[in-house]
């Protein structure tokens, strides 16, 4: 009895020892969140050497032959974890990936599922490849490289292999996929991916819960907040996730980010009525947002996304 109950607890910690773990941010596993619609929700924290650069939320949707993945995380490390991970809710190949938008963090580990995958299609925006190759992996590789120390095995890129374009439908082993392509929101390379059998959307960046990211040269705040009013309008899915933080209703996921985006454009609109500059009403923005100073990156973001509203709104006024 002595040695069965021993043998158990050896079976035990070696289980854990394969557990995707990362120290004080507990361990992730994918969760069952429609009847074949599985999502992993990674840390809201900024890329750093604790959370190894994995901070997005990489779904699966379970096919009859197979899977598909979406956003499978942000470097070839991370993505070994996540298809070990993706292998204790089925041992059935991967059919094809989707990427939303040109952000290494989010597309960096389509080489550990390439490569154990040679077949899979990975589908995502054609601008977006195209940046990619330009020279935008290699600028996230280098970014996320010095923040976590975690890319090694990511290089070669493995690229997305097939180009769509707004209003695609995909049809992958009778799961259909309905794609669509904002001018420019967070860049102007997204996809917001609509998974037809669960009434799900996969929104990429365009919608972050519990974090603030950047918006670079190819962003619009305007355009973001214009995606997101008319996301509002419409008829509702049935889930909603977003690139980062937790997935769940219209009103819970879209709407925080929206009124983020609202409350920023209106106050630099107001400001540059009033021929004020952005950081000259940096109080009365604070006032309003109180809500959301617990949202990783709002100390070290608020400042430039108020800056990035202010211009585009100069830019408009022209």
């Amino acid at each position: 009895m002595k040695r069965f109950f021993f043998g158990v607890m050896m079976l035990c910690g070696v289980t854990g020892l394969f557990a995707f773990s990362l120290g004080k941010y507990g361990d992730f596993k994918f969760e069952k969140m429609g009847e074949n619609l599985y999502v992993m929700r990674g840390p809201v924290m900024a890329p750093n050497k604790e959370n190894k650069g994995f901070m997005n939320n990489p779904a699966i949707i379970e096919s009859e032959h197979g899977l598909i993945v979406v956003d499978p995380g942000g470097s070839y490390n991370v993505g070994k974890e996540v298809l070990a991970e993706i292998q204790k809710v089925s041992t059935k190949p991967i059919l094809a990936v989707f990427n939303t938008h040109k952000h290494g963090d989010h597309w960096f580990a389509n080489k550990a599922v390439a490569e154990t995958y040679p077949k899979v299609l990975i589908y995502a925006d054609a601008h977006m490849i195209e940046e990619a190759k330009a020279g935008e992996a290699e600028k996230w590789y280098n970014i996320l490289e010095r923040l976590t120390g975690n890319l090694k095995g990511t290089k070669a890129f493995a690229y997305p292999t097939k180009a769509l374009k707004s209003g695609d439908r995909v049809e992958v082993d009778g799961q259909i996929f309905v794609v669509r392509h904002p001018a420019t929101a967070h860049t102007d390379t997204d996809l917001l991916i609509e998974h037809v059998n669960s009434k799900t959307l996969f929104l990429g960046d365009n919608v972050m819960r519990g974090r603030f990211g950047a918006f670079d040269e190819s962003s619009s705040i305007h355009g973001n907040r214009k995606l997101l009013e008319a996301l509002m309008k419409e008829p509702e899915m049935k889930l909603y996730v977003p690139g980062h933080g937790r997935s769940g209703s219209r009103e819970e996921t879209v709407k925080p980010y929206l009124t983020y985006l609202q409350v920023i454009t209106e106050e630099m609109k107001q400001a540059y009525d009033e021929e004020l500059e952005a950081y000259e009403v940096m109080d009365r923005v604070k006032a309003r947002l109180k809500v959301y100073e617990k949202w990783d990156g709002i100390a070290y973001t608020l400042g430039r996304h108020m800056d990035k509203a202010y211009g585009e709104i100069e830019e408009m006024e022209e």
